[in-house]
This record gives C-alpha cells, structure tokens and sequence, in this order.
C-alpha cells in the first residue's frame, strides 16, 4: 500500500499561510469534493466525487487519530458510477457521515498541501508527504515539519482524526 506522512491543521491566518503557500510552490487545483464515509471496522472507507464531473474514486486508509505527523497507509479506485457505488455500499456497510469541502491544492515534489473550506467546520490545512517506495517515515516527518515551518503552522493547531470526526462537534 502507498504510504504518506500527514498532519491537519486549523488554519489559524487563512489569508498569509495561503499567500505563502502560493509563492513557495505556484501552481494550484481548485477542487469541490465531497466525501460520503461508510462503517468500516478496519481503518476508513470513502467515496469522494469531485465536482460536477462526478469523477470518483473509493479511498481505504488507515492511520492513527492523533494529532501531529502520522503514517497514512491508503488505497484508491476509481469509481465510474458514484451514485450506484454509494447506494450499494450504504446497503453493505452502513453510511457514515458526508464532508463537503472545497480545496486548493498545491504540488511541491511528491508533496500535497491542502487548503480546505469544509462545510460546517471551518478552513483547515493538510500536508500529505508522500513517500517513496524505500523512504522512510522519518524523512517524512522531517518534510511535513519543513512545511508546518514554511507555512507558520504551530504544533497547537494541529488536528487528530478526520473532518467526518469533527462533524457534529462544537469546535
């Protein structure tokens, strides 16, 4: 399975930290997603469908819920049927929650930051380090701390488990 080293962060200077993100790697993706999490007894199952294409795919991943760096081990599949896909799992595993997000996303090497707006939770960043076959966690770390330093993220503000956690809690 592909592995990454993520952190997710509460955007504390949306404007600046963006402003940054900008003149440190250019090139960005607008993207609208929406993910819909189904019951899974070993890590996470989601369906995320971008956009008005409907482009989808089904994401497994597991990964601690703790705050600060952590190891994502994660596998996708594209999904040319979203709406039969959704209602074909819901009937197999149960439907979880549903998080409607726009992101922008940025590549700087085989690293992804994430800007997101989730609805009915705020703006939030994610950096994604994703590692080479060979690569370790530790050089990971080191990639995902680089850019917490770049983007003036501080260890305070960083977020354990996923949106569809936080959904439904007072923040």
């Amino acid at each position: 399975m592909p592995v990454n080293i993520e952190i997710k962060a509460k955007a504390a200077d949306w404007d600046d930290q963006l402003s940054r993100a900008k003149k440190l790697c250019g090139v960005r993706r607008e993207l609208v997603q929406e993910d819909v999490f189904f019951h899974c007894r070993r890590g996470r199952l989601k369906l995320r469908v971008l956009g008005k294409k409907k482009e989808s795919y089904l994401i497994f991943y597991q990964r601690p819920d703790r705050a600060g760096s952590k190891r994502s081990h994660f596998e996708t599949s594209p999904v040319p049927d979203p709406d039969s896909m959704i209602k074909l799992l819901s009937k197999a595993l149960g439907e979880g929650k549903t998080v409607k997000k726009k992101r922008i996303l940025f590549l700087a090497g085989r690293t992804r930051i994430h800007f997101d707006e989730v609805e009915g939770l705020g703006r939030f960043i994610e950096i994604e380090a994703c590692l080479r076959p060979g690569q370790s966690a530790k050089e990971g770390k080191t990639i995902a701390g680089d850019w917490m330093r770049r983007l003036h993220i501080a260890k305070t503000e960083l977020l354990q488990g996923a949106y569809a956690d936080m959904l439904g809690k007072k923040r």
